[in-house]
């Protein structure tokens, strides 16, 4: 299943692609973010094109996502789904970070991206660290349409996190959709796969929110009409 697929059977079940599918809170700093399903794919389309065009990505290409629970991260894991690049936590070919420029346990990757995670997805306002490409400069250019030019088939490797290897059939099958609207605090990758294309395949959406005390996750959850998973 594709994310075109994904996104036809989330319109369908949630009733309009105009909805919101991923929302994303930084309480700090009152940052709001929000991708309507229309929205969320054409970021998923501009990534997965980055990653073809600019990464030499393809099905088997190993990428690690460095990004803490935050829309681009939700982002990123579609994109991957997308090129059929396997999410995995060593040895990866593609590393994608955070501010921080850590590439954990991939220290040889090929191509190293990083986000400043600010609002909008916008360039970095200081100097990359050296070899790293910005994703805030080099995202926006890229088109909002893609077509793969290899389809990842089912059999294909999905994620490999502490040697554990699923495929993306494996994956499919242990989610159960999800037609609610979920409030996440910041988790594990794994946990943001699941909740991501449980979304996805129900119907459903999620909100992400970082830092805050309980009151605050309390506030939020009833602004959105979400509950607090």
């Amino acid at each position: 299943m594709t994310p075109v697929d994904l996104l036809t059977q989330w319109t369908r079940l949630s009733g309009s692609a105009g909805l919101p599918f991923v929302t994303h809170y930084d309480v700090a700093t009152g940052e709001r973010t929000e991708l309507s399903g229309t929205t969320a794919w054409n970021w998923v389309a501009k990534t997965s094109s980055l990653l073809v065009d600019e990464c030499d990505a393809e099905p088997g290409t190993r990428l690690q996502l460095g990004l803490p629970t935050h829309w681009q991260r939700a982002v990123w894991i579609l994109a991957g789904w997308n090129v059929g690049a396997p999410l995995v936590d060593a040895h990866a070919d593609v590393v994608v970070t955070g501010p921080d420029f850590d590439l954990g346990a991939s220290p040889d990757a090929t191509h190293r991206l990083a986000s400043a995670l600010l609002p909008f997805g916008v360039p970095f306002r200081v100097a990359l660290a050296p070899g790293f490409t910005d994703l805030g400069a080099a995202l926006p250019g890229q088109p909002d349409a893609f077509i793969p030019y290899v389809h990842p088939t089912d059999d294909d490797l999905a994620t490999e996190f502490a040697g554990l290897e699923h495929s993306r059939a494996t994956v499919l099958a242990g989610l159960t959709p999800s037609t609610e609207r979920l409030l996440l605090t910041p988790g594990s990758i794994e946990r943001d796969i699941e909740a991501v294309l449980a979304a996805a395949l129900g119907g459903g959406s999620i909100v992400l929110v970082s830092g805050g005390s309980p009151d605050d996750l309390e506030r939020v959850a009833q602004q959105e009409h979400a509950r607090i998973a």
